[in-house]
């Protein structure tokens, strides 16, 4: 075995896909002006590296082509507790073999188990930047749903995709999240408990290397990464713009069967997931309608598609038979949008019965409070905050 087969070896992944991940890691600040172009952060990423450095290498060109040449695999080695695995390797992800997504993958969980749970139904969140209480408790109940009947959840930083992979880690399930730093960047606290959560039965993905800051595009990049990975994407909550709907609409191209969640027609949290819907995304209710996307791809997914439906529609009888009339008739108002305690006591003299009422459902779990004092359906008590 040659000295640099020997390296390789040790490494994880092959010299010629660390460098690749070297040089993002040197063009990010550059790659970073280009992400705020849509549609150019992609194009850009499609590129070899010879093509990447003549495009973006500016006066750095020849030090970067000299540096490239000269890197071996030793020196480009992941982050301790990290592995990498590149496309060289049988064991690389499918989806990620096109074009536009990374050559490399540097893991917190290790490679083992990223090939177990890509091997599963994955299904994918795209992040929102922005997210209502609405859209977070969906998420948070379509990944536990999911969970339980055995998908991988995946997601980025978004609070949609961080509230899915919450959702999972209630259900004890597996999680995927990429992230568009080098995994040894640190940050908050509450960041670094919530990943190491995460990694306890799941993994956590990387395109860059050690401590490199994505910046803008390193987020944007990772959700190429989501996308490709996943067999269903679905997209909750996302704005009518360009940047917002980039992944869905990548998925879309490559493939992968999209749905999307509906909100109310007024809500600009809501119009990126209608134009979707419009343009032939199919609609998401519940953790069922998931399922049944999968089956294309993972027949094992119609079995779990009608566990799913079975458990839910015999708990959900098994609730509500224990409910009053008076309680069953409030959470019946609350599900039709009549969600706040004036609108539930309006024309009746009963305010204080109204405002028990919503007590009691709220410690039961079956609502919780959300913006301006209304309140929602709960998939659950709390959602543990990821973000």
């Amino acid at each position: 075995m040659s000295m640099r087969a020997s390296a390789d070896s040790i490494a994880g992944a092959c010299a010629q896909c660390l460098r690749r991940s070297w040089l993002l890691g040197e063009l990010s600040a550059v790659l970073d002006c280009n992400s705020r172009s849509d549609g150019r952060l992609y194009a850009l990423l499609a590129l070899d590296d010879a093509e990447l450095i003549a495009a973006l290498g500016g006066r750095r060109r020849e030090h970067l082509r000299r540096a490239h040449a000269e890197l071996g695999a030793r020196e480009l080695a992941s982050t301790e507790g990290t592995t990498a695995i590149c496309r060289h390797d049988p064991r690389y992800p499918a989806g990620l073999m096109h074009p536009v997504a990374p050559a490399l993958l540097h893991v917190a969980g290790g490679r083992a188990r990223l090939h177990a749970l890509t091997g599963r139904p994955v299904v994918a969140f795209p992040a929102a930047s922005r997210a209502s209480d609405y859209g977070l408790e969906l998420a948070y109940g379509l990944g536990r749903g999911l969970a339980a009947s055995g998908v991988t959840i995946e997601g980025g930083r978004g609070p949609l995709a961080q509230a899915a992979l919450a959702g999972a880690l209630a259900a004890e399930g597996a999680t995927l999240l990429v992230v568009g730093d080098g995994l040894g960047v640190g940050g908050a606290m509450s960041r670094r408990r919530a990943r190491e959560r995460l990694e306890h039965r799941g993994c956590t993905l990387a395109e860059l290397p050690g401590r490199v800051r994505g910046r803008r595009w390193g987020e944007n990049a990772a959700e190429r990464i989501v996308v490709s990975l996943a067999d269903v994407a679905i997209v909750v909550e996302a704005e009518e713009t360009p940047r917002a709907l980039a992944a869905p609409r990548l998925a879309r191209e490559l493939g992968k069967p999209l749905g999307a969640c509906p909100g109310r027609v007024t809500s600009r949290a809501s119009s990126g997931s209608h134009a979707l819907l419009r343009e032939g995304a199919l609609l998401i209710r519940d953790a069922s309608d998931v399922l049944e996307m999968l089956h294309a791809t993972h027949p094992a997914a119609r079995a779990a598609a009608g566990e799913h439906s079975d458990r839910a529609a015999e708990e959900a009888e098994r609730v509500l038979r224990g409910l009053s009339p008076r309680l069953r008739l409030v959470l019946e108002q609350v599900g039709a949008g009549v969600d706040t305690p004036g609108k539930l006591a309006a024309g009746s003299t009963e305010a204080g019965e109204v405002l028990r009422a919503l007590g009691e459902l709220e410690l039961i779990g079956l609502l919780r409070r959300g913006d301006g004092g209304r309140y929602l359906l709960s998939e659950a008590q709390r959602c543990p905050d990821l973000r």
